[in-house]
């Protein structure tokens, strides 16, 4: 596979790891054992594995980082690649503490950037899988498709691929890192020199580019993010807590309050944090997330990122649980309506053509305390029954990374017709996240509990002035999914 160079954005996860920031996408996934048929060992699922690492190249590349530090790090082919530094036997009965043991220490940036661990025989006689990439490789909708070209939609696997002898391509030497840094160099020159000739042929067009990207830097800015107990300085521990709801439910939602599932997720999360705050004797108080948004299109099958952002301003003061979902939904929509991923999306394409410290720099302030307290992030699941050699799909769990200074992140993925919540945490600044998974459960409780008043009668709180959320219209706005 030829050697690519990673985009601004994939690099800026690499930028923003630090001691106590891996920034590891994964999940925490079990099987039931196969009903007809001889379980699987670890041999036999080492040799599946292995023996699809070919439908994805990335995963037997390694980084080489650019000799004077001008450019990105390009992908190349590992030579002495072995899928036995990856793919690792646990003889764990708990699936949960094998994630947190996994998911407490950062990837080798010397290998592939990847690892799955295999318990084949936990306590409860299911199988378990853990698995994590380095986020500069996939992001969450890449990484759910990364983890689905394991699976198959029969119990009985295909027939053995045979993907011939891999050749890896010659690594590049220090010559010819050095001359293709300087053809890059030269190649983002010469389409900075392109602008001007863009804007004597459409004069209006980079003007509202530029303003589109400064307004989203704004947007990210401003308000700055709450201070809360969850961007204290934390550790390098991991704490994946997990919730597992019928899907139903939050559709049931959904279809009753004219909102999104999404919207429902972040309803639920702001009705979470304030019954933890409560228990805790804190004051409830608004906080800003991060919402990743797929801007995917014409490349769905690409590795790398291909995500921007909205801030939403989560409702934990409002103590009514459907005025929290119509708030969301307002703001949600006001957000999508105003184009506020897009203006996202080309704040980065600006940053990509910045001198790598403005890069660096740019990145540290996006994902600083200041710009977002957590984040909450729904990435869609296949729906399909899926098998691991016989062994169905029960459960995957996502997790979604923690940027310096962040004690939670809340990811949802959809396994058939199971929403699966994954809270990831850092125990050290938040020990009590199972309080928390408790917390978001009975928070979907609250919203079916109040499906029985009719929309129209709901009243509408009075904000607190300078909330920065405005009150919802009469009606909600359609919904967009």
């Amino acid at each position: 596979m030829a050697a690519e160079r990673l985009s601004a954005l994939d690099a800026s996860f690499l930028t923003l790891e630090g001691p106590n920031a891996h920034m590891h996408v994964g999940w925490m996934a079990t099987f039931a054992p196969p009903e007809h048929g001889p379980r699987p060992d670890f041999d036999a699922l080492f040799s599946h594995v292995s023996g699809r690492l070919h439908r994805a190249p990335r995963f037997r590349q390694r980084l080489a980082p650019d000799a004077l530090g001008l450019h990105s790090p390009l992908w190349v082919d590992d030579e002495g690649f072995d899928p036995a530094e990856h793919i690792h036997r646990s003889a764990a009965e708990d699936i949960r503490q094998l994630a947190d043991a996994v998911m407490s220490e950062p990837l080798d940036r010397d290998r592939p950037l990847w690892e799955f661990w295999i318990a084949d025989r936990l306590a409860d006689g299911r199988l378990g899988l853990v698995g994590k990439a380095h986020h500069c490789m996939v992001d969450g909708i890449a990484a759910v498709e990364l983890g689905s070209l394991l699976l198959d939609f029969e119990p009985e696997p295909p027939a053995a691929e045979p993907d011939g002898r891999w050749l890896p391509a010659p690594v590049p030497g220090g010559v010819e890192l050095l001359a293709r840094g300087a053809l890059d160099l030269t190649r983002q020159q010469l389409g900075l020199l392109k602008l001007p000739l863009m804007l004597a042929r459409k004069p209006l067009a980079l003007p509202a580019f530029g303003w589109r990207a400064m307004r989203s830097v704004a947007a990210t800015a401003l308000p700055v993010a709450p201070s809360s107990p969850l961007n204290d300085a934390g550790s390098s521990r991991r704490h994946l807590a997990t919730l597992r709801r019928p899907l139903a439910d939050l559709r049931r939602i959904r279809k009753a309050r004219g909102s999104t599932v999404n919207d429902v997720v972040l309803a639920a999360v702001a009705g979470a944090l304030r019954r933890h705050a409560e228990r805790r004797g804190e004051a409830p108080v608004d906080l800003k997330s991060m919402v990743p948004v797929n801007v995917r299109a014409d490349d769905a099958g690409a590795l790398g990122n291909r995500i921007s952002f909205l801030f939403v301003e989560l409702p934990v003061s409002l103590a009514d649980p459907t005025a929290r979902l119509m708030t969301v939904n307002h703001a949600m929509a006001k957000g999508k309506k105003a184009g506020r991923h897009e203006d996202a999306d080309a704040a980065l394409k600006v940053i990509a053509h910045a001198p790598k410290p403005v890069q660096k720099a740019a990145a540290h302030a996006l994902a600083s305390p200041r710009a977002y307290n957590l984040v909450v992030s729904n990435i869609p699941g296949p729906r399909l029954p899926m098998y691991l050699r016989g062994c169905r799909l029960l459960d995957a769990f996502p997790v979604v990374p923690l940027s310096n200074r962040h004690a939670l992140s809340v990811g949802m993925t959809t396994i058939g017709e199971q929403a699966c919540f994954g809270l990831y945490a850092d125990p050290e600044t938040l020990p009590d996240a199972d309080a928390l998974a408790g917390d978001l459960d009975a928070a979907i409780d609250e919203l079916l509990a109040t499906l029985d008043t009719p929309r129209e009668t709901l009243p509408w709180p009075p904000r607190p002035s300078g909330s920065g959320i405005a009150s919802p219209p009469s009606r909600s706005p359609t919904p967009t999914g």
